[in-house]
């Protein structure tokens, strides 16, 4: 595998674990409606994020596509928990978000 690859998956892999953390931690604030678009954002992040990573690791043909589309979800996700950075973990997932984004591409 080459290291370009290997960077990318780290980032994928990176970027659902917070989105993950930011949807958990989401669920435990007062406002949940004020953040439901968030954390809709953060599994739809994360379930994307996984399945892209699965597809580069074994070189899916069908790879380059779910990569754009992942590149789109994560600067989505990004955008939502930008609204919202007062909260770190919300901060924390955009910053993630924003580096997939940029690695998809």
């Amino acid at each position: 595998m080459r290291t370009q690859d290997t960077t990318l998956l780290n980032l994928l892999a990176e970027c659902a674990a917070a989105c993950n953390h930011c949807s958990t931690a989401c669920l435990e604030e007062k406002d949940l409606h004020m953040l439901s678009t968030c954390i809709k954002l953060d599994m739809d992040c994360a379930q994307i994020c996984d399945i892209t990573a699965a597809f580069v690791a074994r070189g899916s043909a069908h790879a380059a596509h779910l990569l754009k589309e992942c590149a789109e979800i994560c600067t989505h996700c990004a955008e939502e928990c930008e609204k919202h950075a007062h909260m770190d973990h919300c901060k924390r997932c955009a910053e993630a978000c924003r580096k997939c984004a940029e690695a998809c591409r």
